[in-house]
């Protein structure tokens, strides 16, 4: 059975219902799954899991949110080698420019990103549920 930790950052919602629906996802193949905030996360729990699902909206000039999730994510980058990642997130305005530099990115640290990063305008519709509980199948 695979371990699969799901970290997110929300402030409306959207983004933790997106992490439920990955976590269902990857549930419903059978892995093992913890459900966390960036602030239970970190670089020392990486190892305790085959794959890592992140989950981060869109802030300010579509960046990542900057006071937690992004330091988080610095801090875990190189630790996450040889584990499958997926990305997810909402967005309210643009039209996903945070994801595409965010996907480069991890990729650039050569992480293995299972698939396209999963973003929904607002909160999730029948679309994004759906493409959410296949990412966490992905990372089953």
């Amino acid at each position: 059975m695979s371990k699969v930790a799901v970290v997110y950052w929300s402030s409306t919602g959207n983004t933790e219902a997106m992490a439920n629906l990955v976590a269902e996802g990857a549930k419903a193949k059978g892995a093992d799954v913890s459900l966390l905030t960036c602030a239970e996360f970190n670089a020392s729990a990486v190892a305790g899991f085959d794959a890592v699902a992140l989950g981060c909206p869109a802030m300010g000039d579509e960046v990542l949110e900057e006071g937690e999730f992004q330091p988080m994510y610095d801090e875990i980058k190189g630790a996450l080698a040889g584990k499958k990642v997926g990305l997810f997130g909402s967005y309210g305005w643009g039209g996903g420019a945070w994801m595409q530099s965010w996907e480069a990115d991890a990729k650039g640290a050569g992480l293995n990103v299972v698939s396209a990063g999963v973003i929904a305008c607002g909160a999730p519709d029948d679309a994004a549920s759906n493409e959410c509980k296949a990412l966490g199948e992905a990372l089953a």
